[in-house]
């Protein structure tokens, strides 16, 4: 682990930095940490790239920072974080609410991004019925704790194939997912609830784009992801089998194997 000081945003990031090449910047899912995306270091690195990931404002072993947690705001941390790791244009690479910042970060800094990776999410903002829900889960959170509320949402982010058939998977999601603090889970349940539509902005996009949906996701199913990738021109879409939300740690054979062979071809 690394850490990096922010001190304009009263912020310090931790991070992992493995490997030499272009740089592979990938953004962690909610309530996860970065340590989601240890099953893409070596595959990744292997093959000649530098994979980067840090852990968002409050999660993980980054502080919470001075400023409330948005989606938009999130972009500009990266957009700094970049910065003083002296990256310029590197490829960026999110899952679900990863995917949300890496949207919001091609949409403010379109010359800053070679080329994106959209896993398992999806540009639209939440509904009325989905901002309800946030609502619930940030009460609940607060009644029963963040621990409860992660073990609550397990069963939704992976697919009955890992459910029933990984249990070294489950309980890797499970240790990540019940570690991050009360503060954390609720200021990114409101920063989710209150994210603009990113839908506008799909079409400025002219980088290389691998949109990405694990076959089984329920949170962002296949059609949901083929309506983002049929908005980004030129985009790919790769489903990922015996996969539900969480496909790079479901599937990590298929999910390093289709990013692999895309930046081959693209970059």
């Amino acid at each position: 682990m690394k850490t990096i000081e922010l001190p304009h945003r009263g912020l310090q990031l931790a991070y992992d930095d493995v490997g030499s090449g272009l740089p592979v910047v990938l953004l962690h899912a909610f309530p996860f940490d970065r340590e989601m995306w240890s099953p893409q270091h070596g595959p990744l690195s292997v093959e000649g790239y530098r994979v980067i990931v840090p852990d968002m404002p409050g999660f993980g072993q980054s502080t919470q920072g001075s400023e409330a947690l948005t989606v938009e705001g999130m972009a500009d941390v990266l957009a700094d974080f970049l910065k003083a790791l002296n990256i310029d244009r590197p490829v960026v690479g999110g899952l679900s609410m990863g995917g949300y910042v890496a949207m919001a970060f091609a949409r403010k800094y379109p010359k800053q991004v070679a080329a994106l990776i959209l896993a398992d999410t999806r540009p639209a903002p939440d509904d009325a019925v989905t901002r309800e829900g946030r609502d619930k889960a940030i009460a609940a959170v607060k009644a029963n704790g963040p621990v409860a509320f992660a073990e609550s949402m397990l069963p939704k982010l992976l697919s009955e194939h890992t459910l029933t058939k990984q249990p070294r998977v489950v309980e890797f999601a499970r240790t990540i997912a019940t570690r991050q603090t009360e503060s954390a889970v609720v200021a990114a349940l409101l920063a989710l609830r209150n994210r603009p539509d990113a839908v506008p902005g799909l079409a400025q996009i002219t980088v290389p784009t691998l949109v990405m949906v694990g076959e089984f996701d329920a949170v962002t199913p296949p059609l949901s992801a083929a309506r983002l990738a049929a908005n980004v021109r030129g985009s790919e879409l790769m489903h990922i089998p015996e996969a539900g939300h969480l496909s790079n740690i479901e599937n990590p054979d298929a999910f390093n194997t289709a990013v692999v062979k895309f930046l081959k071809k693209v970059m």
